[in-house]
């Protein structure tokens, strides 16, 4: 074990943690709007921050750059498509939402439906969060800490032992750090930790080059630009993970429930404290979503030259860093890593208290007609957060038996929540009379066609792909019910913002600018690109 790369990964974990708690130090969190919200006081640093950094967590940096070492750069998709849906949601959907002065969105499908459709949707989070989310990125974060610091080896404990063990670490670490700290705490430590991984981003690949040409860079570049060049491609065929024609259909709309609907992202957005600093920081997320291959996709296209057929693939990332890295930088990585796990640890823990204070627990209270202080309701969503935190823990070690790799695992379970709440979400705002009958019929009629196929038909056709078929299925139904059984009244939306909703005047400049990069990405790694050579 290395005690240097130790040292350096405590150093830097450290640095984070005090400054976190410095810039918090004077926040109250003794209100439900203070713990969940950050009092509605995000600048937009902030915001894109932790936009940004809740999203590029282990389980991302883990699994693309596996999918890139067994496959090529097609994975990258994922994350450089995602702009185009970040812009779009900031153009359309947090208006709204920011208009509407909700804090979850399932506020939004009560207002539009009903608060039957609102709990209905808040469970589906809640499953998805406990049994998916939460559990991956501590189960990725383990794999990366042993591969950095080979703990298996040291200790001469068996893999699943450690996984076990390193993952009830993080996991009671990440806990305590949001029932303490609240989103303000989250979105700082964050926004530190964005920084430190645009950082990382370049000096890894820096590193790796280094090493593979044998301290000469220009001989490694050569290197990865000359041999196995199939790697450099990220325009996808039926063969490859993701297929370039599932950018148009289920990627998009994956994306596009990600960015706008998904609790612990949106809420980040919420906090902010009016809607120019949410486009803002929906911006500089952008940003940071184009050069995140530097760190999610160029270590795994350098360990193609490095491994040959590593026993688990999912550890490419980790043992690449190990090898390459002095002890200083390695532990410089492991702390990005740390923090990769357990933000986004901590603002699913975050989110899933705000769902169930918020939309289940406090409604439930009401219906009784009985009375709740802001105390009482704080003491449950931290009780609440142990709870899922606990269960996410027993949880987590077990996908490592997951089968066609990791992150395609991540992707297809996801399958079961996103794009179902997406679509009520979205004929939700593109009709004004189809009832909550037609929401509740969608979300049964999705989950149960998407968990058939999985489960019993296996269907030749990329998972993508279905989920666009069953998403234009499910809009047709609920919009045959709509019209069978359309609302007495029409939806009609109500105003009640509690944040400044003018927008940034500059966003389409910078939209324009973003979406150059995101086509130029795609071009480089190409056949008209790298891969013309």
């Amino acid at each position: 074990m290395n005690v240097p790369a130790i040292l350096s990964f405590l150093f830097f974990t450290a640095i984070v943690a005090v400054i976190a708690w410095y810039k918090t130090r004077k926040q109250k969190i003794d209100t439900l709007n203070g713990l969940f919200l950050a009092n509605r006081s995000l600048s937009f640093l902030f915001v894109g921050g932790g936009l940004l950094f809740t999203n590029i967590n282990t389980a991302t940096i883990i699994g693309e750059n596996e999918l890139t070492y067994t496959h090529d750069m097609t994975v990258m998709a994922w994350g450089v498509t995602s702009v185009f849906a970040m812009l779009i949601v900031s153009e359309f959907f947090m208006p709204i939402y920011l208009r509407t002065g909700i804090s979850t969105t399932p506020d939004y499908l009560e207002a539009r439906y009903d608060s039957s459709t609102k709990k209905i949707v808040s469970i589906v989070f809640l499953i998805s969060y406990i049994i998916n989310l939460l559990p991956t990125v501590l189960y990725s974060g383990a794999i990366a800490f042993n591969g950095l610091f080979h703990f298996s080896d040291f200790y001469r404990a068996d893999y699943w032992t450690t996984i076990w063990i390193l993952v009830w670490i993080m996991g009671s670490i990440g806990g305590l750090y949001s029932i303490l700290g609240g989103l303000r705490a989250i979105a700082v430590s964050d926004t530190l930790l964005g920084l430190g991984i645009f950082a990382a981003g370049l000096l890894l690949p820096f590193l790796g080059l280094k090493y593979l040409g044998n301290g000469n860079i220009g001989q490694g570049l050569h290197i990865l630009l000359s041999s196995k060049t199939d790697h450099l491609n990220s325009i996808g065929s039926s063969s490859d993970p993701i297929p370039f024609s599932t950018l148009f259909t289920g990627m998009l709309l994956v994306n596009l429930y990600y960015w706008g609907t998904e609790q612990y992202i949106v809420q980040q957005v919420l906090a902010s404290k009016d809607l120019a600093s949410c486009q803002k920081g929906i911006a500089v997320a952008c940003l940071g979503k184009l050069i995140s291959p530097l760190l999610l996709n160029i270590p795994g296209l350098i360990a193609v030259h490095l491994f040959t057929n590593l026993p688990n693939t999912a550890e490419v990332f980790p043992k690449m860093t190990s090898l390459v890295s002095p002890p200083f930088m390695a532990g410089y990585i492991a702390a990005i890593i740390f923090g990769a796990a357990f933000t986004t640890f901590n603002a699913g823990l975050n989110s899933s208290s705000t769902l169930f204070i918020l939309n289940i627990y406090k409604p439930w209270l009401q219906k009784k007609e009985r009375l709740a202080g802001e105390a009482h309701l704080i003491r449950i969503a931290k009780r609440f957060e142990i709870t899922i935190c606990l269960a996410a823990m027993f949880i987590a070690p077990f996908i490592v038996f997951a089968k066609k790799g990791f992150y395609t695992y991540v992707q297809t379970v996801n399958g079961f929540f996103n794009v179902p709440i997406f679509t009520i979400l979205f004929i939700g705002f593109i009709t004004k009379k189809v009832p909550p009958l037609a929401a509740k019929a969608g979300l049964i009629f999705f989950i149960l066609c998407y968990g058939s196929i999985q489960l019993f038909f296996h269907i030749k056709l990329h998972f993508l792909h279905i989920l666009f078929l069953l998403f234009l299925l499910t809009s047709a139904l609920m919009l045959i019910i709509g019209r069978l059984y359309p609302m007495a009244q029409p939806y009609q939306q109500k105003i009640n913002n509690l944040v400044d909703i003018r927008p940034w005047k500059n966003r389409f400049i910078y939209t324009f600018l973003l979406l150059t990069l995101m086509v130029s990405l795609f071009v480089v790694f190409s056949k008209a690109g790298l891969l013309r050579q």
